[in-house]
This record gives C-alpha cells, sequence and structure tokens, in this order.
C-alpha cells in the first residue's frame, strides 16, 4: 500500500530524515519507535504534505505522493492524528466530526439553494456510525473543550476516520492516557483495523502496547532507520536499546 524510499528531510543544516526505507502492507499495522527528536513525526508530516522532503520517493498503491498539497493526500486516502490534539474546541463533537466529511461532500447549487438536507444527512449517517463506535454518544452535542481529555483523543481518532482512509496515521494516540484508557484506546485500534480494513502506522512510546499492536515495527534514532521486523527482535535490537537507555 505504502512504499517510502530513500526518504530525507533537512532544517536549517539539521537532517531529521536520512535515506528512510519502509512499506506498509495492506490491513497491517506498523509501529514505529524511537526517541524523543528521532523523526517519526516528521515522517508523518511528510507523508500528509506539510513538509516537502527534500529527496526521495513516497508512494502510495503506486502513486507519488511528492509535492501534492494536504487536502490532495487526504483524498487519495491517507488520514491522521496529531501528537497534539488539532480539534475545534469551541465546537461540538459532532460538528468536529462533520468535518472529517468536507473532502466527500458534492457540490450541489441546487440543493444548497432550495436547502435540501439530503447531502448533509448522508453524511451525518457516517458519523453516527463513528460516534456509535467510539461510544461518544454522551458527549455528541458537548463542546470539546469541555470534554475531558481521554474523549478528546477518541474525537481526534472519529475526525480521521470520518476521512473513510484506507491509511491511517496515529500519532502517539494513547499518551496522556490512563493505564485504563490506554487498553481501551489499544482495543479500538484493532477494532478500527477490523471494522475498517484500514492499514495504520503507529507512533508510541508505551513499547509494551506498541508491541502488542504490531504485526512489524521500525526504529528510529536521530532520523536513520535503525532495526526493522517483528516486535520482539526489534526491541531485542542492540542499537534500539542503546538509543533509548544508552552504551551503560
Amino acid at each position: 500500500m505504502l512504499e517510502i524510499k530513500n526518504l530525507s528531510i533537512d532544517f536549517g543544516g539539521i537532517r531529521a530524515l536520512s535515506g528512510v526505507d519502509l512499506t506498509v502492507r495492506e490491513n497491517e499495522i506498523l509501529s514505529i519507535i524511537g526517541p524523543n527528536g528521532s523523526g517519526k513525526t516528521t515522517m508523518f508530516n511528510c507523508l500528509t504534505g506539510i513538509y516537502r522532503p527534500g529527496s526521495g520517493e513516497m508512494r502510495f498503491r503506486g502513486e507519488s505522493l511528492l509535492g501534492l498539497s494536504p487536502d490532495r493526500i487526504a483524498r487519495r486516502g491517507i488520514a491522521r492524528t496529531f501528537q497534539n490534539l488539532r480539534l475545534f474546541m469551541n465546537m461540538s463533537v459532532l460538528d468536529n466530526l462533520m468535518l472529517g466529511r468536507h473532502i466527500h461532500f458534492r457540490k450541489n447549487i441546487a440543493a444548497a439553494f432550495l436547502r435540501l438536507r439530503r447531502e448533509e444527512l448522508r453524511h451525518r449517517e457516517k458519523v453516527e456510525e463513528i460516534i456509535d463506535f467510539l461510544d461518544l454518544q454522551a458527549y455528541r452535542k458537548a463542546r470539546v473543550a469541555d470534554c475531558p481529555y481521554g474523549v478528546q483523543k477518541r474525537i481526534e481518532m472519529g475526525r480521521a476516520l470520518a476521512l473513510e482512509p484506507r491509511l491511517l496515521l496515529l500519532d502517539e494516540p494513547i499518551s496522556g492516557l490512563t493505564a485504563e484508557e490506554k487498553e481501551e484506546a489499544a482495543y479500538r485500534i484493532m477494532e478500527i483495523r477490523g471494522r475498517y480494513k484500514v492499514a495504520i502506522m503507529l507512533v508510541e512510546h508505551d513499547l509494551k502496547i506498541a508491541s502488542r499492536l504490531a504485526d512489524a515495527m521500525i526504529a528510529f534514532s536521530y532520523g536513520q532507520k535503525i532495526a526493522s521486523g517483528l516486535p520482539e527482535d526489534v526491541q531485542r535490537n542492540e542499537e534500539v536499546i542503546r538509543a533509548y537507555v544508552g552504551d551503560e
């Protein structure tokens, strides 16, 4: 589904990614681990068109993503969540999720003129399914700013699902959650893969949960891929151990 070759990007003389290669297969969960500043989120920003890499190739379902704007990449079927929430805090939960449907709205001047709501109701039905799936019924009309942090995490995941992606990028989806919330989030991620038939790239610092969810794992350090393979093999890799705990 996704193939990245020799991806590199610099910021003011600092190489944030250096010659990264990776692949993601249909319906696969790929966990990406590494210390803070190792390039994990930078790669997501390249994939979604926020950053333009200096060199390399990114191909999604056989087509290049290079040079595409974020909205065109979203239309290709890639959605994401953010490490720091990017929700509209003064809007309702329902309205935030409806915004995730924006790329699927059909422009119909006649319907707008006649104030027909068929198009809106069609998308509302999709959003209501996501609300039920993520157990957000009690918050659907609430202002996002008034919702608990764990619920806000679910809202952002729901907004990404509303785009109907083929590839879902989750940037630290369980960070800041309680132990119980982490377990619930991990269960939901597995359910998302099964129900929506999406491939998932997961950036996560909780190695226990990242390993449990992943079919494959990649480790980054200082912008370079230092290990890849099965989660248990990656975590035993000496370079990965050094990256996390040092030479001692």
